[in-house]
Parts: structure tokens; C-alpha cells; sequence
């Protein structure tokens, strides 16, 4: 089974106020892409067999980006959030659209940074609901509990991404339910489609301009989509965060999706057995997220479940368990910490790349 993956990253400058000029960092490789905000850079790996593979691609580009963001006086750092408020210019069409589309909401979107994982389309049914199983796995790398200066949650990137949205766009970002059939999928993204093209249209923007920045498969933002043109099972639900971790995270989920060739993935008693993976029920799931991001591997019934799964919950160490401070945080101080994290992302890489 392939995989590849997609980290966003914020930039800062010396002082740790976020850049307000990154382009050039996307000259250094074709696997380094602008986001939708100016301050936000997305580094890629083309598809990988294994995750040694993975460890190496992703090593090689960060260390490439990095070095080149030095060279600026520049820095890259894995954080869910920028920690404190900003004020964040929007620099591409369909950014813009979206916030014509989603009005006051898009700033969510705009103050968040994740990762995104492909899977290669094998049985699109047991994927998708495995996916969806593991989203607790989130906590094993939540990476900011900040979000406008404010303590709240241990993922503050998930939490606001998708409870605080108006109920009209919940539906494009939070978890959905387990499904039957591939069909039934698509039929739930026919219907999210079409309601978002008629929210477009009541907003003023033209069906042509509509169909040219969204496709049926990227018009949902939730934490799993299935995408055709790849063709992958991606998983939306982790933060960003220190590469060897994610790497980590990424190995142990590939080791489960890879049993979905010839395991049944079915709902009832938890954990990995000879001939299935059992998953909980869908509103029980919803609580182990909901645990997952408020308070990451904090959790004890968080803990257990992703052991029960397989995961080894004590190899992670995520950065919202390293940062403490109180519910709030003077900007002085996010400033201190985007710095103090930028220079564990530089150790880090060197550790990717065999260099520390």
C-alpha cells in the first residue's frame, strides 16, 4: 500500500511573528506548496512503499525548505495553531471564495495547520470506516492548545475547526458516521455539493467560477475523503507536529489499514482480532474524539482505546503536553514558544535526516 503525506507549517521571522512573505520557500522543491494564508507553507512527499521510505522523502524536502527559510532569516514551526490572534490575509481565489462562502467561520480554517495522509484505494468501505475508527488517534500528536491566546483544548485546531462553526458548515468538517456502501458515500457528497453551490449562488458567485475552484471530492473538508483523482483514503484528523511523530503515527496506521485487504472492519466489541478490526459504535466513537481533543493521551479512556487498537500510546510525547502556561497567553509569549518550537522542528529534522 502507497502513502503520502501533506504537513502544513507555519513561518516566522527571528522575532517569531508569522512571515508575511513565504513564496520563495516554495522554489526550493516541487513538493513545497503556498497555502491559503500568507504565513502557512504545505511540504508533500510523492507516494512511498513503507515508512522508511516516508521518513526519508519527507526528511529530505523539510531539510531542503528549512535550510532555504534560514537562508531568509526564516523558520518553519509545528504548531496546530499560531497560538495567539492574528490577523491573517487570504491569498488565493478559492480561499477567497470559501470566505465569501463561509463569511466570519473562515477564520477557523485560516488559524489552522494539519496533516493529511493518503492511503492507496484498496477496499474503499473498510478504509473509510477505519479511518474514521482511529480519529481519536489524533491525540497522539496534538501539537497546540492555544487558540487566540486562549487555553482550549488539547487540540485547539480540531476543536475549532469543527465544533465552532455555524451548523450550516459543521457538516463539511466534522467526523462522519461509518458507512454501508461506497454509494452511500457519494450520495452524502452529492447532497453536501449541491447545498454548497447554493450557498455559493446566494452569496453571488457564478456556477462556472463555483465549478472551477470545487470539485465534488475536495468541497467537504472533513477528517476523511475519499478522492478519486489520487485515487487515496486520505485521513485529514492530526495536527501538524514534529516530523518524527507524525512519521511515527503514520507507520502504526498504515500498519492497520494494510489489514484491511483481508480483514472485515466491523462495529461492536473494540480491538484487532485474526479475521476482523471491531470498531465501537458511532456514538460512542464521538466521545473518544471529543475526549481525544480536549484532552489528547490525558485521556485514560482515550489511552486505552488506542492501545486496544494497537497503538503504543508511550512512544509519543505531543506538544501540547510540553507547553504549559496559564488559560491565557500574552503575545510575548506565543511569540517565545513559535521560537522555541521552530528550533525542536530543526533538531528534529536533522533526527529524520540521520544528521543529529
Amino acid at each position: 500500500m502507497k502513502i503520502g503525506l501533506e504537513a502544513e507549517y507555519w513561518v516566522i521571522e527571528e522575532s517569531g511573528e508569522l512571515a508575511t512573505e513565504t513564496d520563495d520557500l516554495a522554489t526550493v522543491s516541487d513538493y513545497v506548496v503556498p497555502e491559503f494564508v500568507a504565513p502557512l507553507i504545505e511540504v508533500q512527499t510523492p507516494p512511498v512503499s513503507s515508512t522508511a521510505e516516508l521518513r526519508r522523502e519527507f526528511g529530505s524536502v523539510l531539510k531542503a525548505v528549512r535550510d532555504e527559510a534560514d537562508e531568509q532569516g526564516l523558520a518553519l514551526v509545528p504548531l496546530g495553531t499560531p497560538l495567539a490572534r492574528e490577523s491573517l490575509d487570504i491569498t488565493s481565489e478559492r480561499g477567497r471564495l470559501l470566505e465569501r462562502m463561509y463569511g466570519d467561520d473562515m477564520e477557523y480554517a485560516m488559524n489552522c495547520a494539519g496533516t493529511h495522509v493518503h492511503f492507496d484505494k484498496t477496499d474503499v468501505v473498510r478504509q473509510l470506516n477505519l479511518l474514521t475508527a482511529l480519529d481519536p488517534a489524533l491525540a497522539l500528536v496534538c501539537s497546540s492548545p492555544y487558540y487566540n491566546g486562549s487555553k482550549l483544548a488539547s487540540s485547539s485546531r480540531a476543536a475549532v475547526y469543527r465544533y465552532e462553526s455555524h451548523s450550516t458548515f459543521a457538516r463539511y468538517r466534522d467526523l462522519w458516521d461509518y458507512v454501508e456502501s461506497e454509494e452511500q458515500w457519494e450520495a452524502r457528497i452529492d447532497e453536501q455539493y449541491t447545498i454548497l453551490q447554493i450557498i455559493a449562488r446566494e452569496r453571488g458567485i457564478d456556477i462556472g467560477t463555483f465549478t472551477d475552484h470545487f470539485q465534488r471530492e475536495d468541497a467537504v473538508l472533513t477528517p476523511v475523503r475519499l478522492r478519486h483523482r489520487s485515487p487515496t483514503i486520505e485521513w485529514r484528523a492530526p495536527d501538524t507536529a514534529l516530523p518524527t511523530e507524525i512519521v511515527r503515527l503514520v507507520g502504526e496506521v498504515m500498519e492497520l489499514m494494510e489489514q484491511t485487504t483481508y480483514k472485515d472492519v466491523v462495529v461492536g466489541e473494540t480491538g484487532i482480532r485474526s479475521t476482523e478490526i471491531g470498531v465501537p459504535p458511532f456514538p460512542e466513537l464521538r466521545g473518544l474524539s471529543t475526549a481525544a481533543i480536549s484532552e489528547g493521551i490525558g485521556s485514560l479512556r482515550v489511552h486505552e482505546y488506542l492501545t486496544t487498537m494497537g497503538f503504543d500510546v508511550t512512544r509519543y510525547h505531543p506538544v501540547s503536553k510540553q507547553i504549559e502556561a496559564g488559560w491565557t497567553l500574552p503575545h510575548e509569549e506565543a511569540l517565545r514558544l513559535r521560537r522555541e518550537f521552530a528550533d525542536a522542528l530543526w533538531e528534529d529534522i536533522d533526527e529524520m535526516n540521520g544528521t543529529a
